[in-house]
């Protein structure tokens, strides 16, 4: 038995999800009632009225909408005043990070029923925009400022080769930690369709997804005119799906407020704690690309959680943006590549409501839990590698209250090696620390990108031209990899420094 005073004891009592696919258009549900849908059929699963008690709604940033205070009119919609009401920045950890705030304030006495959700509804504005329909949703809020995504924090250079978008960044962590590994690009290939043949299969199994068809590893990689190469190596089928229309919930209260409402035990899941860390926004002022510090860092304080008692994760969720995410993760995690790395399915096969995927990894791990098995980790990032937050769910109790410090940025800090200067100006040699190529709309090559270190050890981003042939052979070999071969340093015509093969 534990001696934490029931109503200092956060727990889950309730999950809700909505997909939405409508048949006409005009007909489909704007962000704002999605969180609302999703909000009651969370009530609605924990069989107790909690709404009306809300004290803390945490809303996950959307970008399909844009509102002015939007946290406020959903808390109006409910009949609800809760004295914590927010909205968010971009983030995809953040959803994981709401949820341990939350349980956070319950475990310091600061409100009894919580409340964390996230909507999108990307695919029904997409297509109406290209209709021409004007939607008979709640006025887009032309006079709030657009949030700050990854451009708005990267050096000029980035964003002139095209290597600001997370399609486009995430292959230089993909290329370089496979090299670091001793892989061919072939065989990082084949990790990376294998996992994702496993979201897909997961996600088949899931009624929420929003696709539901299993992919063979080789459909998965191999790039057909359905299946494009968006930047190497990664094609569509390896990158998050973000048209899509999905409302997630999850509703969350002390334990004494859940027995007094008559939840029943076996619906009751348990927060125990979680970590936190981050990199600089700036992806080109961290010290290399094959391993990230902040995530080795809150993936072992995770473990530390649960292995002190010699248990093991019955269950996990590995962030699947892209596949270097999770195949950075299990290695951490000492997990091998037959690893079940989801209970949702995935951001390319699930669906990605862009910042809130992981509040639907939070309601699919906690029906996971419900069904069996004790344990269960959540790990969310955002950014570009950028943002990380681990968080573990049990069935059982806690023997110990809530932890108030769970950040481990000194750790990842403290590991951290020296961050090389960024020039835009060189000459020489330069050695490919990562790269990528990026491709237009009908699979051709627009330029590829090499990351690299000068003679100095300084560190430049430099173009490869589409006519550049020899030099994206060198670059797309599948049998070696480019990283840490040495090339010439040229300045082009527009003072843009390139890099070619020799």
């Amino acid at each position: 038995m534990t001696s934490i005073p029931e109503d200092r004891i956060p727990v889950i009592v309730g999950v809700g999800e909505i997909v939405d696919r409508p048949k006409d258009i005009a007909a489909g549900l704007e962000p704002l009632a999605l969180l609302e849908q999703a909000l009651k059929r969370a009530e609605a699963d924990s069989g107790a009225k909690l709404l009306g008690e809300l004290g803390s709604l945490d809303v996950v940033n959307f970008l399909s909408w844009r509102y002015r205070d939007p946290e406020k009119l959903l808390a109006m919609r409910l009949g609800a005043k809760p004295a914590h009401c927010y909205y968010g920045p971009v983030g995809g950890e953040s959803p994981i990070r709401y949820l341990h705030e939350a349980a956070k304030r319950i475990a310091r006495g600061e409100c009894s029923v919580a409340a964390v959700c996230g909507a999108e509804a990307q695919s029904t504005a997409t297509k109406a925009q290209r209709a021409g329909i004007d939607l008979p949703w709640t006025p887009f809020a032309h006079d709030v400022e657009e949030p700050k995504r990854g451009a708005a924090f990267q050096k000029p250079m980035a964003v002139t080769l095209g290597v600001f978008r997370p399609i486009t960044v995430y292959p230089l962590y993909e290329s370089a930690t496979s090299a670091h590994w001793g892989q061919t690009p072939r065989e990082a290939l084949a990790e990376s369709g294998q996992l994702w043949s496993t979201y897909a299969r997961v996600a088949s199994e899931n009624p929420n997804s929003w696709l539901k068809k299993q992919f063979t590893p080789d459909e998965i990689t191999t790039p057909t005119p359905e299946n494009r190469l968006i930047a190497w190596p990664y094609t569509k089928l390896m990158v998050a799906n973000p048209t899509v229309n999905m409302g997630g919930a999850i509703l969350m209260t002390s334990l004494a407020k859940a027995r007094a409402a008559g939840v029943p035990e076996d619906k009751l899941i348990y927060p125990l704690g979680g970590a936190s860390a981050e990199e600089p926004r700036d992806y080109l002022v961290r010290d290399q690309f094959f391993e990230s510090h902040p995530q080795n860092a809150v993936l072992n304080a995770v473990m530390d959680l649960v292995e002190g008692d010699g248990k093991k994760f019955d269950a996990i969720e590995l962030y699947s943006c892209f596949p270097c995410v999770p195949k950075m993760a299990r290695r951490t995690l000492g997990l091998g590549p037959d690893v079940r790395p989801t209970v949702t399915g995935g951001l390319t096969f699930f669906g990605a409501p862009l910042n809130t995927y992981m509040t639907h990894a939070a309601c699919a791990m906690v029906r996971k839990l419900r069904e069996g098995g004790t344990l269960g980790l959540l790990y969310g990032q955002g950014g570009f590698v950028t943002k990380h937050h681990g968080l573990v769910l049990s069935r059982q109790a806690p023997r110990e209250a809530l932890a108030q410090d769970t950040s481990v940025q000194a750790e990842a800090d403290r590991r951290k090696g020296a961050v090389p200067e960024f020039v835009t100006e060189a000459s020489g040699k330069g050695k490919v620390e990562s790269f990528t190529v990026i491709y237009g709309g009908k699979g051709d090559v627009e330029h590829g990108v090499v990351m690299m270190r000068t003679a100095d050890d300084a560190r430049a981003l430099a173009r490869v031209p589409a006519s550049d042939s020899a030099t994206l052979a060198h670059l797309r070999n599948m049998e070696r990899t480019p990283v840490g071969s040495l090339g010439e340093i040229v300045t082009a015509g527009d003072g843009v420094l390139e890099w070619r093969v020799g």
